[in-house]
């Protein structure tokens, strides 16, 4: 997949940039740490610039967010509240539970949307709950920008200033995305104990 990326982005350019990072949100599987370095990379050897890549990328990203935040929209609350009237009993969650988390990504869903932006493959998948939630469209565009201005510059920089040796930052990617990975999983292991506390206190 890494050659067909980087084929597609040297025959299209900018273009291929925006439709690579559309669909890197769309489809998380397309990896946004090999389209932007090798973008970086890209402008050491063409016409390409560093402004023109991190628009670029930065429009496609977007493109891609407001999809899947569309998705969210679609689903939203009261569908889950429908799924959960007739399945909750089997996976012990109750309407009252759902109303916490989306209680809870009514207060700090824009600083969650930002961090997550930054986190690979969460980056993508964060826009789903943030459309679900159904946070204000405006603030979900603000944060999403701004969280993916960040990601995108950052990452092009990187490729441009290691030219030919760009592959160089996948490894880091790899150490980074385990750590955060990690720190994610931990927080939700920690979530369900509470969870299942509560459970068993509301039981006795």
């Amino acid at each position: 997949m890494e050659n067909w990326i980087t084929d597609f982005m040297e025959q299209f350019g900018y273009i291929g940039i925006f439709l690579m990072m559309a669909l890197e949100n769309v489809f998380p599987p397309i990896p946004s740490e090999v389209i932007l370095p090798f973008g970086g990379f890209l402008t050491t050897n063409s016409s390409l610039t560093v402004v023109g890549v991190v628009v670029s990328a930065t429009a496609g990203s977007i493109v891609g967010a407001i999809v899947l935040y569309g998705i969210g929209r679609l689903i939203d609350v009261e569908r889950l509240e429908k799924i959960i009237d007739r399945w909750g009993q089997i996976i012990r969650i109750k309407r009252e539970d759902i109303y916490k988390a989306d209680a809870w990504f009514d207060r700090y869903g824009y600083w969650t949307v930002l961090f997550c932006r930054m986190v690979p493959l969460i980056r993508s998948l964060i826009s789903i709950p943030a459309g679900m939630s159904n946070m204000k469209f405006w603030l979900f565009l603000v944060f999403t920008t701004i969280g993916t201005i960040v990601w995108n510059v950052i990452l092009v920089m990187v490729g441009a200033a290691l030219g030919e040796s760009w592959k160089d930052i996948l490894q880091f990617m790899d150490i980074y995305s385990t750590i955060a990975y990690i720190i994610i999983a931990t927080g939700l292991v920690l979530c369900l104990l509470l969870y299942l506390t509560r459970l068993v206190k509301r039981k006795r």
